[in-house]
């Protein structure tokens, strides 16, 4: 029932936002994302005391000739990602109050469509629902970016949608091969039997099923270099649908690596899984380095994106305990951090009209509660102990070191350069003498105030305290990799 509820709530308040218009747009649009985390704790708090199954899963026959079923349930794993979610969606959504929008109850409204095939992504355990959720996800942000995007949006737009239709095509034929491979009697595309079906391919053609999957989400995540929609994207879109598509949307991808690919095809990983963490790799160096020469602050936080999901993709294809758990932390870590990244954005740009770090310096001067809170979102960044971005890398880097000690060390280099560029970023924003462009910039307003604090008492507090999300993936992770062997 909770897990209906989840899927259930930001279609209604779509619906209802659509309908009421853009007066109570802002409050109908944030009533509605409370309303989600408060279902989410819910649900998590039931998981933590274990006796939530049925209340976490649903199972209704949909289209019963081909084995397809209205199938969402909940355990460590994905209800790491519900909270994710549903913890970044009130935040996006507050964090916007400042800014007016044209129509602003259909941006609203897409966001709250977006949320609902999210959380469907993240929930289903039927295949072909799993790809219908993952392609309507598409949709909204789609005309999020080309109706309140920037410069050249219909361009940009367009290569964005091609790419990640593109992508998902290869991940329907793999779904559709694996189906086929079951008895004609008993084909269906629930994840067990989807699971079992797989594990019965010869190795070669698990490592095909596993290219064709890894494609899909390489597009999506991205990795390189199957990237270079991301960059033009994430500037050209609008910051509330950003904070969604690299927030949320980008961990569906690294979700469905540990969800559908690890348990389905475990010999293909086993045999060709290299190439995926190598290329995994070279997207972490190769968007460092790009981070560091960047010029433009809004695309130094898109690449630094591609480099931290490369490292959760290489840590989910190491294929232990501990690179799987830290791959989930460092998700919600990232998701965090990022959002808080682009709230300083957002902050600066809406008062300088730039983004070039060039042309900005002192901002502390002017406004040293904002240079603080700014701060502690670099630290968690780069991974400072007590910082939530701390425990993710550690696991991570531990867990791909353990099975792939090369890599691994290659990886490790991530720390290193994101202290660089990040650093680089805050000195050139933030100290240094006073820009002509901030001379007169007015401090943050209680709403911003507001918006980054509670990011930092998240990166401190999850810091500080991991326990609670380490309980969450333990056994989940640990039941996922037992089925495997």
């Amino acid at each position: 029932m909770l897990t209906i509820l989840l899927l259930l709530i930001p279609l209604f308040t779509a619906i209802v936002l659509i309908a009421a218009g853009n007066k109570l747009a802002r409050t109908i649009a944030l009533g509605g994302a409370l309303l989600e985390l408060g279902v989410a704790v819910a649900a998590m708090l039931m998981l933590q005391q274990g006796n939530a199954s049925q209340l976490l899963s649903v199972n209704y026959p949909w289209i019963v000739s081909l084995g397809i079923s209205f199938s969402f349930s909940i355990d460590g794993i994905s209800m790491l990602m519900v909270v994710l979610s549903a913890l970044l969606l009130p935040i996006i959504v507050f964090s916007s109050f400042n800014k007016t929008y044209n129509n602003a109850h259909i941006l609203y409204a897409l966001m709250m469509l977006m949320m609902t095939a999210m959380i469907g992504v993240f929930t289903t355990t039927d295949g072909f629902m799993f790809y219908i959720m993952w392609e309507l996800s598409l949709i909204p942000i789609y005309f999020i970016i080309l109706v309140w995007g920037g410069d050249n949006r219909q361009k940009i737009t367009f290569k964005f949608f091609i790419y990640t239709l593109f992508g998902s095509l290869f991940m329907l034929l793999a779904l559709i091969y694996v189906y086929l491979q079951m008895p004609e009697a008993s084909r269906t595309f629930d994840i067990q039997a989807l699971y079992q079906a797989g594990r019965l391919l010869s190795v070669t053609e698990q490592g095909l099923v596993f290219a064709a999957f890894f494609l899909a989400f390489a597009v999506k995540m991205p990795i390189i270099p199957f990237h270079s929609w991301q960059p033009a994207t994430y500037y050209t879109a609008p910051t509330p649908g950003v904070m969604m598509l690299s927030g949320i949307m980008a961990k569906m991808a690294t979700y469905g690596l540990i969800r559908w690919v690890l348990p389905m095809v475990p010999a293909g990983i086993a045999e060709y899984g290299h190439y995926g963490v190598t290329l995994s790799v070279i997207s972490i160096i190769y968007a460092s380095c790009i981070s560091i020469v960047q010029k433009d602050f809004k695309y130094l936080i898109a690449y630094a994106s591609i480099a931290h999901i490369g490292l959760i993709s290489a840590g989910i294809l190491s294929g232990n305990v501990q690179s799987i758990q830290g791959s989930l932390i460092e998700m919600l870590s990232h998701g965090i951090n990022t959002v808080g990244l682009f709230i300083a954005y957002d902050i600066i740009y809406k008062r300088t009209g730039t983004s070039e770090m060039s042309k900005l310096g002192g901002i502390r001067a002017i406004d040293s509660s904002f240079a603080f809170m700014f701060f502690i979102v670099i630290l968690s960044v780069v991974a400072l102990p007590f910082t939530t971005g701390f425990v993710g890398e550690f696991l991570l880097i531990l867990g791909l070191f353990t099975s792939y000690p090369i890599a691994g060390s290659v990886a490790g280099l991530s720390i290193i350069l994101g202290v660089v560029y990040m650093f680089r970023s805050f000195q050139k924003m933030m100290l240094g003498e006073t820009s002509s462009h901030i001379l007169s910039l007015p401090k943050l307003d209680q709403q911003e105030k507001i918006s980054l604090t509670i990011i930092v008492v998240l990166i401190i507090g999850l810091g500080v305290y991991p326990k609670p999300i380490l309980d969450i993936t333990e056994n989940a992770v640990t039941t996922l990799l037992e089925g495997i062997k």
